[in-house]
C-alpha cells in the first residue's frame, strides 16, 4: 500500500457533460441578502417547504426540493459569500447522494473555491479502519470550460499534507518520509538522495545527526532537487521530526499525544514542492528535509551540550525539546550555501505561536519585505491566512551563551516564537530572502471541509504568490 493515494485518488469533482443532464440535480447558492427576492419567486408549496424547514440562506444551510415523483429537483445553499468553500462544505457533507451542478454558473474563481470545498469537505483517512464508514457519493460537477488542472492539483497537494501527518508515527519514520518524498519524484521528477545515520557527520550535518541519534530509525537527510539550473532557484526546508518525545526534557503525556505531528513542515515543503513540479514553473527547485525521531536513550543528546553545525557556529542546547530548530540549522545553512532566490522553511515549531495566534492562524517570519508582501497578498486573495511577526532584532541578545556561539533558547522565556526565528536567522544571510512559517499542521476540532487531525496551511498562498511570481 503506498503511503499515501491523494496523488491518485478519485476526487469528487468532474467537469460536467450533455450526457449527465439527465441525472445531475441543479444546485442553488444564495447569499442571505438575496433570500427574500429568491424567496418570492418560488412556488406558494415551495415557499412554504422553505418557511417550514426554517432556511433562510444562512452560511452552511441546505435544503432540498423535490419534484412530484419525489425526486430531488433543487438543492440550496446559504453562502458566507459567492467565494465561501466552508458553506459549500456543509452542503457535500449534508445533501443526499448524486451528482451536483451549479445553476447559475459561479465565475471562475468562485468555481475554483467551490470545488475546493467540496473536495475538502470529502477527504477521509480511514486507511486503519477495518469497515470505512460508508457515505453517499456526492459529485460537483462544474462548468464545462472549467480548467480542473488549475484545481485538482491544489486538492491533491492539501490531502498529501493531511494524509502525512495523519500517519502515525510507528508507520511514518525517517524512512517512510523519504519514500513519500521518492513516490512524490516518481510521479513529477528530479533527483532524490538521502543522507544517513553516520554519514550526516562524514558530509558535516552534525546538528541533524546529534537530534536524531537516540532513535533505533536512523537519522536523515532528504534531497530533492528538479528543474532547469539556469532558472530561479526555490528552496523549501521543511522540518521532518517524525515524532517528537521532547527528548531528555520529556514532554508530559498531553503534550507527546500528538506529535506524530510534528513532520507537518516536511508534509508542506513537500507537497508545495510536488505542485511546483506539477505545474511545470520555470524554477529551479530544491526541497530539503531533516527527518529524525527526538528520541530517548543513553546516547540522546542532553541539556547544555555544545553541537556542532553545517554553518560552522556552535549551539548550547538549553532544552533539548526545542529540536526542530536544530535540525533546521544544518538544512537552512545548506540550503543559503546556493544563494536561492526565494528560501521559505516550514515548521511546526512552538507552542509560543499557538498561545499568540491559535491553531488556525500561522505566524510568519521574513527578512524580505517584498517576499512578504508578495506571498500576503496571496493568503489574503486565496482564504489562506497568516499574520506576519517581528524579527525584533533586540531580543536577539537572550540567545547569547557563555560556552557556545548562541543559546538554542532565551534565558527568560519570552516571546519564544520570535526567538525561534531569530535563531533560525541566524544560519541564513541577511541578503537572502527568506521566510519561516511556525504553522500547527492540525485541526484541533472538526469543522466543515476541515476535518479533526491534519491541515494544510499557508500552503495555497505559497503557491498562488509563486505562480504570480514565476507562472508562464
Amino acid at each position: 500500500m503506498p503511503l499515501t493515494n491523494a496523488l491518485n485518488a478519485a476526487l469528487p469533482i468532474r467537469v460536467w457533460n450533455p450526457a449527465l443532464a439527465a441525472v445531475s440535480i441543479p444546485l442553488l447558492t444564495l447569499v442571505k441578502n438575496e433570500f427574500d427576492e429568491w424567496h418570492k419567486g418560488l412556488s406558494p408549496a415551495w415557499q412554504q417547504w422553505a418557511l417550514a424547514h426554517g432556511f433562510c440562506a444562512d452560511a452552511g444551510q441546505t435544503l432540498t426540493f423535490s419534484d412530484a415523483d419525489g425526486r430531488v429537483a433543487l438543492a440550496v445553499v446559504g453562502l458566507q459569500s459567492h467565494d465561501d468553500p466552508w458553506a459549500i462544505a456543509v452542503a457535500a457533507q449534508n445533501l443526499p447522494g448524486g451528482h451536483y451542478h451549479f445553476d447559475p454558473e459561479p465565475t471562475i474563481d468562485e468555481g475554483h473555491q467551490m470545488a475546493l470545498g467540496w473536495a475538502l469537505a470529502n477527504y477521509r483517512f480511514d486507511r486503519y479502519k477495518t469497515e470505512p464508514t460508508p457515505k453517499p457519493e456526492r459529485i460537483l460537477l462544474l462548468p464545462a470550460d472549467t480548467d480542473l488542472n488549475e484545481i485538482v492539483p491544489i486538492i491533491r497537494a492539501i490531502w498529501l499534507v493531511r494524509d502525512m501527518v495523519n500517519m502515525p508515527a510507528e508507520d511514518l519514520g525517517p524512512a517512510e518520509l523519504t519514500a513519500a518524498a521518492r513516490q512524490i519524484v516518481n510521479q513529477v521528477g528530479g533527483q532524490c538522495r538521502e543522507i544517513v545515520g553516520d554519514d550526516l557527520l562524514a558530509e558535516n550535518y552534525p546538528a541533524i545527526h546529534a537530534v536524531g541519534r537516540a532513535s533505533t530509525r536512523a537519522p536523515r537527510l532528504i534531497d530533492w532537487q528538479w528543474g532547469d539550473p539556469d532558472h530561479p532557484r526555490i528552496t523549501l526546508v521543511g522540518k521532518g521530526v517524525c515524532f517528537d518525545t521532547g527528548g531528555l526534557d520529556i514532554k508530559p503525556s498531553s503534550g507527546m499525544l500528538n506529535m506524530k505531528k510534528d513532520m507537518g513542515g516536511a508534509a508542506h515543503a513537500l507537497a508545495l514542492g510536488w505542485l511546483i513540479a506539477t505545474r511545470g514553473l520555470p524554477v529551479r527547485l530544491r526541497v530539503l528535509v531533516p527527518a529524525v525521531d527526538n528520541a530517548i536513550a543513553g546516547n540522546a543528546f542532553r541539556p547544555r551540550d555544545v553541537l556542532k553545525t553545517r554553518k560552522g557556529l556552535t549551539i548550547e542546547v538549553g532544552n533539548t525539546d526545542a529540536e526542530g530548530r536544530l535540525v533546521l540549522a544544518d538544512a537552512l545553512a545548506e540550503a543559503d550555501r546556493e544563494s536561492p532566490d526565494i528560501l521559505l522553511d516550514f515548521a511546526t515549531l512552538t507552542g509560543a505561536a499557538r498561545v499568540a495566534l491559535g491553531p488556525a492562524l500561522p505566524a510568519f517570519f521574513c527578512q524580505d519585505d517584498d517576499l512578504a508582501i508578495s506571498l500576503l497578498a496571496q493568503a489574503d486573495a486565496v482564504s489562506d491566512p497568516f499574520w506576519r511577526m517581528p524579527l525584533w532584532q533586540e531580543y536577539g541578545k537572550n540567545l547569547s551563551s557563555q560556552v557556545a556561539d548562541i543559546g538554542s533558547v532565551s534565558h527568560d522565556g519570552f516571546a519564544g516564537s520570535i526567538m525561534a526565528a531569530l535563531f533560525l536567522q541566524k544560519f541564513v544571510s541577511s541578503h537572502t530572502a527568506w521566510g519561516h512559517f511556525d504553522l500547527f499542521a492540525w485541526n484541533p476540532t472538526t469543522k466543515p471541509g476541515r476535518p479533526e487531525g491534519g491541515e494544510a496551511q499557508t500552503l495555497r498562498a505559497c503557491y498562488a504568490a509563486l505562480v504570480m511570481l514565476y507562472g508562464t
